[in-house]
């Protein structure tokens, strides 16, 4: 479509505009969760650092414990934390417990199940398999080993891996600072009540939340009135907090009560584009304002590649625009801001398509549907019938995004179609 251009170049471009990823900071491991490695994290010591017991039992020679009937004499106890120091010795046998030390001269475990014991001793009821149920010093991993990478989030698996590699304070990036601004006459805050001819804002509330779970720092600039000072004034607010990521709603068009570009210019914004062949969220903007309009000598030797300029995301007013326009566009340049190299990557799947379509036109759409999931097969998709992009409740019942490309032919049910799951993208 003229003057247009694809989601894909837009996504390009806006993640081409990222400064850099913003600066590191070094933080305890209790207070890393949902953080983002700033560098790699190799293991500061070997995991197990001992041979260790998987069962519990007796640790034995496996030369003594090799037929049924033999007799062991028991001569001490290795449990965890508290290990049998001393060697084992022929025809002799330690009580040993999950986790616990295998003793030195031991080369096998006698599970508990397999043995009787009897005053000071211990009969083997089935033979042992030398090495069976010993647990290799560095079978996890060994003192050196690569085992995260920078870009990587700290999730609770990465967080217990991190930890046990015998680390207590980590590097990530700091969290990007996303300052959100609604802009219109025509809304008030939730809870208050609207006047016969206003709404009340919803889409801040949502955008906080998306790029909250993307590992960012939502600032609330509030609403700002259809006028340029209220917009001036807010951009001021942006710039103060210092935000990486300025995120409009509504006002990015070019009608009279769309003021949020022509505020941005007078501002000295660089335009990067401001439409984009897009259903829902077809005047979608990206450029870049300045924190400080005139430079600031301060910020030459700054570390953080982000210190001197602000991006500029302009999303629609729409509800169901400005959330689906948030998942493509925003969350990806929070994760590029942290410096995840995956942050532009394809999140969509095969699914196949649960009624017929209609031919599509010049603009890639995004469908609210449903999902029937069953495990032995593809998920199947079903568009739900209203579309319009200001209907919320339809939004907040389905489960995906069913992807139509531009020009898309008319299709039937059965065909094959790609979804992005809203359930693991919208956390």
């Amino acid at each position: 479509m003229s003057g247009l251009i694809s989601v894909a170049e837009a996504l390009a471009r806006i993640l081409a505009g990222v400064p850099g990823p913003v600066a590191a900071e070094t933080v305890a491991l209790a207070r890393a969760a949902g953080r983002t490695l700033a560098a790699d994290v190799a293991a500061l010591r070997t995991q197990p650092p001992f041979p260790a017991s998987a069962m519990d039992g007796y640790a034995v020679r496996g030369a003594d414990a090799a037929v049924a009937g033999a007799a062991l004499r028991l001569v001490g106890t290795s449990a965890a934390g508290h290990g049998f120091s001393g060697a084992i010795g022929p025809g002799e046998t330690v009580r040993i417990f999950t986790g616990a030390p295998v003793p030195e001269g031991a080369d096998a475990v006698l599970i508990q199940e397999n043995a009787r014991a009897e005053a000071g001793a211990v009969v083997v009821l089935e033979a042992v398999v030398p090495q069976r149920f010993i647990r290799r010093a560095g079978l996890d991993f060994f003192a050196g080993d690569a085992l995260l990478a920078a870009g990587d989030t700290l999730d609770a698996r990465r967080l217990a891996l991190a930890a046990a590699a015998g680390h207590g304070r980590v590097a990530v990036r700091r969290k990007p600072r996303v300052a959100i601004l609604a802009t219109g006459d025509e809304l008030v805050q939730p809870g208050e009540t609207p006047a016969w001819d206003q709404i009340i804002a919803s889409n801040a509330l949502a955008l906080a939340a998306l790029v909250t779970s993307a590992g960012a720092e939502a600032i609330d600039l509030g609403i700002a009135g259809d006028s340029l000072p209220a917009l001036e004034a807010a951009f001021g607010q942006a710039r103060a907090a210092r935000a990486d990521l300025l995120v409009t709603l509504g006002g990015a068009s070019v009608g009279d009560h769309d003021l949020v570009q022509a505020a941005l210019a007078r501002e000295g914004l660089e335009l990067g584009f401001w439409r984009v062949a897009l259903r829902p969220g077809k005047p979608l903007m990206h450029g870049h304002l300045r924190i400080v309009p005139h430079g600031d000598p301060r910020l030459a030797d700054s570390d953080d590649a982000s210190a001197s300029s602000m991006m500029v995301i302009g999303l629609p007013g729409n509800p169901v625009s400005s959330i689906v326009c948030g998942l493509l566009f925003v969350v990806p340049a929070v994760r590029a801001l942290l410096g995840d190299p995956l942050a532009g990557a394809d999140r969509s799947e095969p699914a196949t398509l649960g009624r017929d379509l209609d031919a599509n036109d010049g603009r890639q759409d995004y469908l609210r549907a449903g999902l029937d999931t069953a495990p032995d097969r593809m998920p199947v998709a079903h568009p739900e019938s209203r579309q319009d992009s200001s209907m919320l409740a339809v939004l907040g019942k389905a489960e995906a995004l069913l992807i139509r490309a531009p020009h898309a032919p008319a299709a039937r049910a059965g065909d094959p179609c790609r979804i992005i799951r809203l359930d693991r993208t919208l956390l």
